[in-house]
């Protein structure tokens, strides 16, 4: 792989890393594209770096309340902060899960298999438009509640705050997100939605709750390269290209997170199902 396609790959990365279109099935699709030669462990590796280097720029983007949610959490403040920092490790315990018990079955699907991701994509329009339905019903009963209204639409900070038990569906949609065309951003935000949670919260809890599984499976992806062996005929990664992927990911993941987040405040995520139909049928029938 050379340094082009690791910035074009970078760059599909940061930005469907937030958008909800599945960051895994849009690399997956881009490596069939451009004829990148990474399958199985390789391709896993690539991943993860990118994905860290989104997970920096999210970092970035909410650090004013990542420092917050630190100091109250590392300093056993008992506030709110505290509290939504235990939601969000609540929520990264069935990925874990799935990390330690199911990672040789979820790296199998990660073999360029175009049809799977096309499924899975279809999948995450199925539930965006779900979430954007649950919306709509929303909108009937505030004018229902308010007739003269009639162009109202549904507040970012209607429904109520993440509780436990929606930290923990949340974080079961995410673990099931490890397929390749299920988006994680898609599937996490959809949900939360679906179970009545404000949406000015979900973009943030959805980006935040991303932060210590990635980073996990990144120290895990380190200690890897350094105690294995590659095998013989196994194509490399050069030092170059993974620097530029990763810069590229960054970079435009500051752009999209802020992207993502107003987005999601206004409601407006229906038309991410429709191209994730387009997407996904185009994928199936390629």
């Amino acid at each position: 792989m050379d340094w082009l396609d690791a910035l074009l790959l970078g760059i599909v990365q940061g930005l469907t890393e937030y958008l909800p279109v599945s960051s895994s099935g849009h690399l997956e699709i881009f490596r069939q594209i451009l004829g990148v030669d990474l399958a199985g462990e390789e391709a896993i590796q690539f991943d993860v770096l990118l994905h860290a280097a989104t997970v920096c720029s999210t970092l970035v983007i909410l650090w004013p309340l990542f420092r917050r949610l630190c100091v109250s959490f590392f300093t056993f403040k008992r506030d709110a902060d505290f509290w939504y920092v235990c939601k969000i490790l609540l929520s990264c315990v069935p990925i874990a899960i799935v990390g330690f018990c199911f990672k040789d079955f979820v790296e199998s699907f990660f073999e360029g298999n175009l049809k799977i991701v096309g499924i899975c994509l279809l999948v995450t329009a199925f539930l965006l438009t779900f979430a954007h339905l649950s919306d709509l019903r929303a909108v009937r009963r505030l004018q229902n509640s308010n007739p003269g209204d009639g162009d109202k639409v549904v507040p970012a900070s209607a429904g109520h705050d993440i509780t436990w038990f929606d930290a923990f569906i949340i974080g079961c949609a995410q673990a099931c997100a490890v397929l390749p065309g299920l988006s994680r951003s898609g599937t996490t935000i959809a949900t939360g939605i679906i179970l009545g949670d404000r949406r000015d919260q979900m973009a943030q809890f959805s980006f935040l709750m991303v932060i210590i599984p990635i980073l996990g499976e990144a120290l895990l992806g380190v200690k890897d390269m350094i105690t294995e062996a590659p095998v013989a005929g196994t194509p490399e990664i050069g030092a170059g290209a993974m620097v530029i992927g990763f810069l590229a990911s960054f970079i435009v993941g500051c752009c999209a997170c802020k992207w993502m987040i107003n987005l999601v405040k206004k409601g407006k995520l229906i038309w991410f199902a429709v191209y994730c139909v387009l997407a996904g049928l185009l994928c199936i029938f390629w």
